[in-house]
């Protein structure tokens, strides 16, 4: 398998779980191991969008140990490490929801585990929390921050369904919970800039400036803080960039302020 290594400070492990001989969960010829691979490419680019370095355990068909992933995933020198999963249940529609596993409550896989919750939770799923499962290889192997997420219940038509129809937003707010995460760890050295250039009440407002601007190309995410969907770019040590940042957003006919936490 070709994948990349990126030993850099801001890398992230993109686990697409199953694959090759082993296809997870089977129900009506769907195979977890397809819409794992798939989610988490397009987790993965939007992600590359916002200045993150990507790498994956696999990005094709093959098969790997959980051993091997974790392996994997100590080797590359990432920062975190997150595994996409779907769920199964003993009889077909029993249950219907996203959670996120974890080795223990505590510390920022917890919240950024919580943080997914919610925010596949805002795109309509049934939110059942995260879990802690220190048993599971790939959690308890890895060096670094690892989740696990159950992106809905394979053998639960209404999860399909709605997993189907909403493929770009499941992978986009996985993606800006990742981003918002990553952001609350940085912003909290009172050296980080950011430049807003909006607060909103109302999310669907929040988004459409957010897409507005990631396809302009900015290296922007969403924060939800004291009620209020925050729309920003960049987090700079230097105030130097973020006011370079915020002269591109401004020519761009953007209405800005820089802001600290």
């Amino acid at each position: 398998m070709e994948y990349r290594k990126q030993f850099v400070e801001n890398s992230r492990k993109l686990l697409p779980a199953h694959g090759g001989s082993d296809p997870g969960a089977v129900y009506q010829g769907r195979r977890e191991k397809d819409d794992n691979l798939q989610l988490a490419l397009d987790v993965g680019r939007i992600l590359e969008k916002n200045g993150i370095d990507v790498v994956y355990t696999r990005t094709t068909d093959e098969y790997q140990t959980p051993f091997e992933k974790a392996k994997l995933a100590n080797e590359s020198g990432a920062d975190y490490f997150i595994s996409f999963h779907r769920n199964s249940s003993p009889s077909d529609n029993q249950y219907e929801g996203v959670e996120v596993l974890v080795y223990d409550k505590n510390g920022i896989k917890y919240d950024m585990a919580q943080n997914i919750v919610g925010a596949l939770g805002e795109v309509g799923f049934r939110e059942l929390g995260v879990k802690e499962r220190p048993g599971l290889v790939v959690l308890r192997r890895t060096k670094m921050p690892a989740l696990l997420i159950e992106t809905g219940f394979l053998n639960t038509d209404k999860d399909n369904r709605f997993y189907d129809e909403n493929r770009e937003e499941t992978a986009r707010s996985i993606a800006e919970a990742i981003l918002g995460t990553l952001t609350e760890e940085t912003v909290e050295a009172p050296l980080y800039y950011r430049v807003q250039t909006g607060a909103f009440g109302n999310r669907e407002n929040a988004d459409r400036m957010l897409y507005q601007l990631m396809e302009q190309g900015y290296p922007s995410f969403l924060l939800h803080e004291n009620n209020l969907y925050k729309v920003q770019t960049g987090a700079f040590q230097q105030l130097g960039n973020a006011v370079d940042m915020e002269q591109r957003l401004r020519d761009d006919g953007y209405s800005t302020v820089i802001v600290t936490k």
